[in-house]
């Protein structure tokens, strides 16, 4: 007499992660790990899923999230959970909650704004309480967390508009360590962001020299993704060689028309380093992005749509040139009334985004904002927006490599052991889906809608979203960053 599995997943297209075939089979679980898969039809299970032919896979892992704040005020992680997401990568982009050993500067210097803009969830002195915060309060996903440059930079600098002296540095470089020694998986800069501008080369790979010793990695929002984009690269590989560790390059993209088409140039001379250092790259599905809005950026777009504003809220949603027009002022004029306030700026080439999403080593990333009042819908849709739009319409590649480039590229990426697979002994992380249907459901002007097609989605062994509702459960974990040498 077997005993019975705590969850057993029947008659399933499984797509395991790897790139390989899909295969028929069943799928038992026993607490927090797959205990095995193939034929079970003699076996039972507490819980029974019968899928009827729809798709198991793993749970997708978010290799570029700003979920730091969320996991704790909305530990359900609706808007990743219902896509079939189990694993976030937060603290991108230089902005993470913490540390913050001071009480933060007011008003909050966006863009740490995006996470919270009156400053009381920046209360965690260490990476160390924050992560054990965490921890006590687990959310429903797992997370991998990164420190953030420009974070360092407001707890430790009075003037942002310069680069760090040496003792600024060292101070930086200690928060570094601490982080990393208390679980970090490395650091993030935005040197995009105002906060960052001024921080040349040498501070970051000074400020980053700790994240050799713990393989740590170095994610980048790069300096210009426009028309300095290969100087960028240029910049964020040296930082890589220097400090001696794996480079990630967030959201690759080529911005404003001028660039239209030089994704060509750019995945070149990616793959052409890639041959003499590690580098890795995520992307998002669509060609707008969205972080906080100023004129600069407004105006080298072919359109924008306000997604928040502390100034004038009741425009959020609503295209600038629209809420220019009702004010009777100047665009430039609206964005000055709006601000603080966050935007989504159309500023791609479908073309390129196509070429990047192809690109073999591509991991995706949402970048999704979950405190915007009218986000860009990539918080909610990503992930089946590459399986639906990407994979099953237009057809850029089959389903075993979307999901291959959203669990099993990014757990190896990233180093998430027994993550991102579907194997006998892997954590039971899993998505279950109808590969027919599956879709974003949110648009631009309705963003905020749970995708199609999503049946079921597990965390560690726990239901965390079914039949269109969130469980409740709150298995989510920590995550360290396992060495590909075996290391911590």
């Amino acid at each position: 007499m077997h005993d019975l599995f705590d969850l057993l997943i029947r008659n399933a297209d499984i797509v395991d992660g790897t790139g390989a075939p899909r295969f028929p089979g069943d799928i038992g679980i026993r607490g927090d790990r797959i205990e095995r898969i193939g034929d079970l039809a003699g076996r039972s299970g507490r819980t029974e899923i019968d899928l009827g032919g729809r798709v198991a896979a793993p749970g997708f892992i978010d290799a570029h999230t700003h979920d730091d704040r969320l996991m704790l005020s909305g530990g359900d992680m609706a808007p990743k959970v219902s896509q079939g997401v189990t694993t976030v990568v937060g603290g991108n982009c230089g902005i993470s909650l913490a540390p913050m050993p001071r009480p933060i500067p007011q008003p909050v210097t966006p863009p740490l704004n995006l996470l919270d803009d009156q400053g009381g969830w920046f209360r965690f002195p260490t990476f160390a309480s924050y992560l054990q915060a965490l921890r006590e309060q687990p959310a429903a996903t797992n997370c991998a967390m990164l420190v953030g440059h420009t974070t360092l930079r407001v707890a430790t600098m009075e003037n942002l508009e310069r680069p760090a002296t040496p003792d600024q540095v060292a101070r930086m470089r200690a928060l570094v360590q601490e982080a990393m020694e208390a679980g970090a998986i490395g650091v993030s800069t935005g040197l995009f962001y105002e906060p960052a501008v001024a921080a040349p080369t040498e501070e970051v790979i000074e400020t980053c020299r700790p994240l050799k010793d713990f393989d740590g990695l170095y994610c980048t929002h790069m300096r210009d993704e426009g028309d300095r984009v290969i100087e960028s690269l240029e910049e964020t590989f040296r930082i890589g060689r220097e400090v001696g560790v794996t480079v990630v390059i967030s959201h690759h993209k080529v911005i404003g028309s001028r660039n239209y088409g030089r994704s060509e140039e750019t995945l070149a001379f990616i793959r052409r380093n890639m041959a003499l250092q590690p580098i890795c790259l995520d992307c998002y599905p669509y060609t707008a992005g969205s972080t906080i809005l100023s004129w600069d950026r407004a105006a080298s777009s072919a359109r924008v749509i306000v997604s928040w504003s502390k100034g004038l809220p009741r425009f959020a949603g609503r295209d600038l040139a629209d809420v220019a027009r009702e004010l009777g002022v100047s665009q430039e004029e609206a964005v000055r009334r709006l601000t603080p306030a966050g935007a989504i700026y159309f500023r791609m080439d479908e073309a390129d985004v196509q070429r990047i999403l192809q690109f073999d080593d591509t991991m995706i990333g949402s970048d999704g904002l979950p405190h915007d009042a009218s986000p860009h819908p990539r918080l909610w849709g990503s992930f089946p927006r590459v399986l639906g739009h990407y994979g099953r319409s237009l057809g850029l590649f089959p389903l075993e490599t979307a999901v291959h480039k959203m669990t099993g590229l990014t757990a190896a990426k990233f180093g998430l052991a027994d993550r991102g697979v579907l194997r006998e002994g892997a954590h039971a992380d899993l998505t279950l889906f109808d590969a027919a249907t599956v879709d974003e459901a949110g648009t631009y002007a309705r963003p905020i809608a749970p995708a199609r097609g999503i049946d079921t989605v597990v965390v560690n062994g726990s239901i965390v979203w079914r039949e269109g509702r969130a469980s409740g459960a709150r298995p989510g974990r920590v995550l360290a960053r396992q060495a590909a040498g075996g290391g911590r």
